[in-house]
């Protein structure tokens, strides 16, 4: 038995439990994240956890779900446009609903695959552990514009390794997909735990380091705060080049929110980024 697809389980339950109380009307509500509404992130979440558990269960079905989407975009369409064809009018509390129990059955799932097994992706085939691990990241990220639209600061839990150790292992790859050859060596992460523990990485320096909350570094590396208007201590070349364009998520290369623009209290301004 492996932990992630409890602690996948575990983050979408806390999601719900946020969102739960509200209406139409505020799951209508727009965000800071790229002006989407809650329904919208829901929605998001929803469909590719299906997408998910298609991989899981009929990857050559999935790999055509893939084309499906590549066609779309590259038409000219918009992810969230496709999302919401696909769901067919599924929304508001329904598809909250929808999204919460879909994600307790998916999770299921996972925990009896075995977590070494590949399963097709939309870039390279990953391993069970690796896809519940990016379904988890995913629902954290996207879960923050809920909570910060909605006034919350969420209570996190040592969960959020998963999310660090994804953060840890995409520094090179937050350089190449940009065409920028990876510092070296890699800055020492020295990152304390919602719990008090201390969680590091990469040789001891001084000189060059990324110190601080792990819930911020997160933050970062999942670009739902920009390194500004954070408190981790960022000293040393490499390592402020990475906070700078750190990416953990798959896809092609994404600005970071600009300063000040996501926060506890952000409600979606039409200049707003990220």
């Amino acid at each position: 038995m492996f932990e992630q697809p409890q602690d996948f389980a575990d983050e979408s339950a806390a999601l719900h439990a946020l969102l739960a109380p509200l209406d139409e009307a505020a799951l209508a509500e727009r965000t800071a994240f790229k002006g989407w509404a809650l329904s919208d992130i829901v929605g998001h979440l929803h469909y590719w956890n299906r997408g998910a558990l298609l991989s899981l269960a009929e990857p050559e079905a999935f790999r055509a779900l893939a084309d499906r989407v590549l066609a779309h975009l590259g038409g000219g369409g918009t992810l969230r446009d496709f999302e919401r064809a696909e769901l067919a009018g599924l929304s508001g509390r329904a598809l909250l609903e929808a999204w919460h129990q879909f994600a307790q059955t998916m999770a299921a799932r996972f925990a009896a695959a075995p977590p070494s097994a590949r399963v097709a992706w939309a870039g390279p085939d990953m391993s069970v552990r690796s896809a519940i691990t990016a379904r988890l990241m995913e629902t954290w990220a996207h879960g923050q514009a809920a909570y910060d639209l909605l006034g919350v600061v969420r209570r996190n839990t040592d969960r959020i390794r998963n999310i660090a150790v994804l953060g840890a292992n995409t520094y090179d790859w937050s350089f190449r997909i940009r065409e920028r050859k990876p510092p070296q060596p890699k800055p020492h992460l020295r990152l304390t735990a919602p719990s008090g523990a201390l969680w590091t990485w990469n040789d001891p320096s001084e000189a060059d380091l990324v110190e601080g909350a792990a819930e911020e570094f997160c933050q970062v590396v999942t670009q739902v705060r920009n390194v500004a208007d954070t408190r981790l201590t960022v000293r040393g070349a490499a390592a402020a080049a990475w906070m700078e364009i750190a990416q953990c998520f798959a896809g092609p290369p994404e600005a970071p929110p600009a300063p000040g623009t996501r926060h506890t209290g952000a409600r979606h301004v039409s200049a707003a980024r990220g």
